[in-house]
This record gives structure tokens, sequence and C-alpha cells, in this order.
């Protein structure tokens, strides 16, 4: 039994290992000593509160652009300016948001997830083609059913009505 105890925690420890020391309960991932995404956007300043008030103030003005701007400004009745403008000002909005706690955390978000589609094991051509036509015939059964309820509420209908 020991044996296999010592078996099972060599395992965990490389499997921690190789997670980046993500399942440990320190706060920090051994790879670059970062803190995890939870840790990270769970943190706030009145920086952050500055900067997501700012980035609604924007977003909520990129929305008024088209209607109002025209009206107060001469260029942007030009269509491509009020365009321009209002590209301007969401891209200014993503750039404050990014540089939030929340912002930084759905960076590692990110990242962590582009590691995570390197390990899926994705299915070959014949699996696909398989379940392809699985779902296909599926779909054709359900649909069949659905348009036989549908006639069958039609002609309930019809007698109550007709």
């Amino acid at each position: 039994m020991s044996n296999n105890q010592d078996n099972l925690e060599n395992k965990l420890s490389d499997a921690k290992a190789t997670a980046g020391g993500m399942l440990s309960k320190d706060k920090h991932i051994s790879a670059g000593n970062q803190t995890t995404a939870v840790e990270v956007a769970k943190t706030g300043s009145i920086k952050d509160l500055i900067l997501w008030l700012l980035a609604a103030v924007v977003l909520i003005g990129a929305t008024l652009v088209n209607q109002y701007l025209p009206g107060y400004w001469q260029p942007a009745n030009d269509v491509w300016v009020r365009i321009g403008i209002i590209v301007a000002l969401i891209v200014f909005a993503l750039v404050c948001l990014a540089l939030t706690h929340q912002g930084r955390a759905f960076k590692i978000l990110l990242k962590d997830a582009a590691v995570e589609l390197r390990r899926v094991t994705w299915p070959g051509k014949d699996e696909t083609f398989q379940y392809t036509w699985q779902v296909l015939v599926v779909i054709a059964i359900v649909g069949f059913f659905i348009w036989l309820l549908d006639n069958f509420f039609n002609w309930f209908v019809g007698i109550f009505i007709g």
C-alpha cells in the first residue's frame, strides 16, 4: 500500500509541475511567478474604478456619435469620419479595460486557454465524418417528430376553429 501511495504522490507532483503550479495551493504559478487570473480579478483599486467608469462613458458616447455629433461638428457629416470616431472610441474603451486588474486577469485567462487548446486531442477525419452523419440523422428524426406534432396540432386546432 505504501508503494502505491508513493507512486500516487509522485504522479500528483508530476501533474502539478506539468500544470505549471495551477493545482498548488500557493498564490504563485511556478513559471514566471505570476498570480492566477482569479486572484488578479479579485483585486481592485480606485484606478480600476476610474478606468471602468471612463470606459463606460466612452462606450455610451460611441453609441451617440452617429446621432448627435454631425449637428455639432461639420466634418462628422461624412459617414467614414463617424465610423472612424466610433472605432477609435471603442478601441480606447478596450484599452482602458485592459489596464484594469480584470483586464490583466482576462489576458492571463486567454493565455491559459491557448495552452489548453494545444492539449486538446482533436478528432480525426473518420471520427468527424461519423459524428457529422450521426448528428444529421438525429436532426432529421427530431425534425420529422416536430413536423408530425405541428401537423397534429394544426389538425386539432382546425377542429375547434373550423
